[in-house]
């Protein structure tokens, strides 16, 4: 879904989202959804119109059949718990969220209000469910296996920068699980790795200064602190002139060389599908934690013939998508 269908579809959401309390609406007359997103309305635009969509589909329209609270922690992880306490106090049917930091702040916020995770890097070992089959508790949702295709992303970069040698990881220090999978994958292919760990937005552009004589290519590990800044990473690392490689479309839509990981946005649309349930009496434990079915490869031709590369035509041929 392109940005104007996004924009059709929502009829101006972001707006109407911010007051504390549905206008349209009285309480109780709807059942009411919480949405706690980890960046802004505009960030995660295509996602979360896949999401309202399959309401839609399934006969969920917002200020007619369903309220729907927006609380936007624009990539302040201290901004959690305050949200998820807000929507708590609004007596919310279920709340939705994105990542694993949003979602435990609505965990520790309540025990009994459904909670649906869109995208969620290991769900068990975080502690957010039980098992993927058994979720038990109040919470479940979508794993989005990111750290798992860590392996598979360098493959990929290693077919367009075939002299790899040298790798930066670029993350956030909270994402240690597919961090270490990437040092792991970097190891077996006999790559220097350094890892660059970001506490806050100050820091990316530091960083990238210190290792841009030092590195071939930039691992940037999923996180809503780097999404929220990733035009800030594509201008600093296309002017140091470092090919890189993502987890998702959105940073290569945006300028970035490459990304490969599940669809997100498909990953929000079957979240629909979950809410859908629980507003019709399912209870968040019997719903096994789903993981992806869609996978995308996306490659940006401008930004590989900026850096001077060759995009392979077999690589090509396997694109699901590729930006000129």
């Amino acid at each position: 879904m392109r940005r104007r269908e996004f924009i059709t579809l929502l009829g101006g959401f972001a707006g109407a989202s911010w007051p504390p309390a549905a206008s349209a609406q009285q309480p109780g007359k709807l059942p009411v959804i919480g949405y706690l997103g980890p960046t802004t309305p505009s960030a995660l635009g295509q996602r979360l119109a896949a999401f309202v969509q399959r309401l839609r589909e399934l006969g969920w329209n917002d200020g007619h059949t369903v309220a729907i609270q927006y609380r936007w922690a624009e990539g302040r992880d201290d901004r959690y718990a305050e949200l998820a306490a807000e929507l708590v106090g609004l007596k919310v049917d279920v709340i939705v969220t994105g990542g694993a930091a949003p979602t435990l702040a609505a965990k520790h916020a309540t025990s009994l209000i459904p909670i649906v995770f869109t995208v969620m890097e290991d769900p068990v070992g975080t502690g957010v469910v039980v098992s993927l089959a058994r979720p038990g508790g109040n919470v479940t949702g979508l794993s989005n296996q990111s750290a798992e295709l860590a392996g598979k992303r360098l493959e990929l970069l290693r077919e367009i920068v075939p002299k790899l040698r040298r790798l930066v990881i670029l993350g956030n220090i909270d994402r240690v699980l597919e961090m270490g999978e990437v040092q792991q994958a970097a190891r077996k292919f006999g790559l220097d790795v350094t890892t660059l760990e970001i506490r806050r937005a100050g820091d990316i552009a530091h960083a990238i200064e210190a290792f841009k004589q030092g590195a071939d290519a930039v691992y940037v590990v999923a996180d809503p602190l780097l999404f929220a800044n990733r035009a800030r990473i594509h201008t600093l690392t296309m002017g140091a002139r470092l090919p890189t490689i993502y987890n998702a479309r959105d940073y290569v839509e945006g300028g970035g060389l490459m990304s490969y990981g599940p669809n997100i946005s498909d990953l929000f649309r079957r979240a629909g599908d979950y809410v859908d349930k629980i507003l019709r009496g399912a209870k968040p434990a019997d719903l096994p934690v789903e993981q992806p079915t869609k996978f995308d490869l996306v490659i940006n031709l401008t930004t590989v013939k900026a850096l001077g590369f060759e995009l392979p035509l077999s690589l090509q041929q396997r694109a699901d998508e590729v930006i000129e």
